[in-house]
């Protein structure tokens, strides 16, 4: 039941059509850093891919959405945690990882950085038993840059549920990876198609160097007002209320 050895596999180069224009907009977006946990990192070569052009994508990303002061989110399970906890994970994966740092740390070149938050994940989706959905809204952010691990399973849940909070899911399709090619691109066509703006990172990073203005497709949501210049940080005050470790129970580094 423990997740086995990942073969190595070339990064998508091209991602698939989206039915929908999104463009990454500073004023909107959160970064969210999906599981990069060594637990869950450890099945791949690290010098091989896709775990090379994984970390070196989302270390881009990063470093961009930090110029712009895009707030950082970071998901990261629990070890150690009890039968009744993990619920049915335990039926297919096991116990999970261990409350030791070689399984829940995240590789110190990605680590939080002050000012990042960890948010706890229990389930697939980001948003379940967590806290994600009300810091987005508070924080009056609609648009989720995400990267991590597996796009089979816990991009594509995340992506689906914040698709339907009305948050818009980028994700960037060569910032991800997935227990073999075939499930990665299965994966970036399903979200492409049903749920989910999918780019390459340099696209993303290109556009947030753009600043563009919000996109809203005809028949959407109107999209909710910016809280501050393109590129600029947001109200401190604001900010500070809403990604609060003790408000969230996340874990500010």
């Amino acid at each position: 039941m423990p997740i086995a050895a990942i073969a190595p596999y070339a990064m998508p180069a091209t991602m698939p059509d989206s039915r929908v224009n999104w463009a990454p907009d500073p004023r909107r977006a959160v970064l969210l850093i999906h599981d990069m946990q060594h637990y869950f990192l450890r099945p791949y070569q690290p010098d091989a891919e896709p775990h090379a052009d994984l970390m070196a994508n989302l270390l881009a990303i990063r470093q961009r959405c930090t110029e712009l002061s895009i707030p950082i989110i970071y998901t990261a399970q629990p070890g150690s945690q009890l039968p009744a906890e993990r619920g049915l994970l335990t039926q297919l994966w096991g116990p999970g990882l261990t409350d030791v740092e070689t399984d829940t740390a995240i590789p110190a070149p990605l680590a939080p950085a002050g000012g990042d938050i960890v948010v706890a994940k229990h389930r697939y989706s980001a948003f379940i038993r967590s806290p994600l959905a009300t810091m987005l809204a508070t924080a009056g952010r609609d648009q989720l840059l995400i990267g991590g691990v597996y796009a089979h399973i816990g991009i594509q849940a995340t992506a689906v549920d914040a698709f339907s909070h009305d948050i818009q899911p980028i994700v960037l399709g060569d910032a991800v990876a997935a227990f073999s090619a075939d499930s990665h691109q299965a994966s970036l066509e399903y979200m492409a198609a049903h749920c989910a703006r999918v780019l390459t990172t340099s696209d993303a990073v290109r556009a947030l160097r753009r600043r563009p203005a919000s996109t809203t497709p005809a028949g959407s949501p109107p999209a909710k007002p910016p809280t501050a210049a393109a590129g600029s940080a947001p109200p401190a005050a604001a900010l500070a209320a809403v990604f609060s470790a003790a408000a969230f129970a996340g874990e500010r580094r």
